[in-house]
């Protein structure tokens, strides 16, 4: 979809220059600037896919400029695109807010904010942390699950914020680091007895844990081959005796005696503290995984977003 460029540079020309310019042309090309995909942009706008495009090729005919150049998964910014958005974002979002949130002055009740992330973070650390916010009225609605669903979801437009475990790529989708997760090597006592104390090789901590059952959240054991390599230096070559896919499951099922397993550092300090687990192993380079806080790009026109995007940010810190 080119058009030949008319006088004038991008800076110059007049958004609508060409006459009266419909708005809804304009809220659309920001959803699907911010979407990143013409798809998404319908689901936010509650609109269909065709009419999205249809009103999209309208603005570039208006404006007789490329905006998007098409991806094989979504849409990617043309130049004139970029300036125009810089331009329309802010006035576009104050007009949200008087026409979506009840009047001028933002008295009417924000809508909910939509976040998501791994089940275990999610409770053990992101909703403490916002507890003062649903006080002050700020209202969540939480998904949970795995990493790459989640990220999808989120372009999709069915999430404001999401919590990942890695960092996504491409440009549909802005990332900043939230925490770093360390990886531990647990048991309870009655194992812990057997095999030894923490300070003993790693090579011999990896023979004595043979025969022992390996608790883990998932049949491929991601978590627990990472720990493999990473700090032994070898292929993990058993199987799980139990696998349960929500790590604060693995948790409990440990602290009952019935193996070992691999915990991020968070989820066990209690356990660890009162003496419920025991480490296994203290290596000087634990794997480390970073968890990132991942939106769509541009200001959300609901401003709780920001409320819970800079709250989750500042308890991170201490996480």
């Amino acid at each position: 979809m080119r058009h030949a460029d008319s006088d004038g540079s991008p800076g110059e020309r007049q958004v609508g220059g060409a006459g009266p310019l419909d708005l809804n042309l304009l809220r659309t090309f920001l959803a699907v600037y911010r979407a990143g995909s013409f798809t998404a942009a319908a689901h936010l706008l509650g609109l269909s896919q065709p009419t999205v495009t249809t009103q999209i090729r309208s603005l570039e005919r208006h404006l007789g400029r490329e905006l998007f150049e098409r991806l094989p998964r979504g849409v990617t910014p043309a130049p004139f695109a970029e300036e125009l958005a810089a331009r329309v974002v802010a006035p576009l979002d104050s007009l949200a807010v008087v026409t979506e949130r009840g009047g001028a002055d933002g008295s009417g009740p924000a809508d909910p904010v939509h976040l998501a992330g791994p089940a275990e973070l999610i409770c053990a650390r992101a909703l403490p942390a916002l507890s003062g916010l649903i006080e002050d009225g700020v209202r969540l609605r939480v998904g949970t699950g795995l990493t790459g669903p989640l990220l999808d979801e989120l372009r999709a437009g069915r999430h404001d914020l999401a919590i990942a475990t890695i960092r996504p790529r491409g440009r549909t989708l802005t990332a900043v680091p939230l925490m770093d997760e360390e990886f531990v090597l647990v048991a309870a006592p009655v194992w812990a007895g057997r095999i030894g104390g923490p300070d003993r090789p790693a090579v011999d901590v990896a023979a004595a844990l043979h025969g022992v059952p390996l608790i883990a959240y998932a049949e491929d054991l991601p978590i627990a081959r990472r720990y493999w390599r990473h700090v032994f230096g070898k292929r993990l070559s058993c199987r799980a005796a139990l696998t349960v896919p929500d790590l604060r499951g693995v948790l409990s099922a440990v602290v009952a005696g019935a193996g070992f397993a691999v915990l991020p550092r968070y989820l066990c300090l209690d356990e660890l503290a009162s003496g419920a687990l025991v480490l296994l192993h203290e290596p000087e380079d634990p794997p480390i995984n970073t968890g990132y806080l991942v939106q769509r790009p541009g200001s959300s026109v609901n401003p709780h977003v920001a409320l819970v995007r800079d709250r989750l940010l500042q308890a991170a810190r201490t996480w």
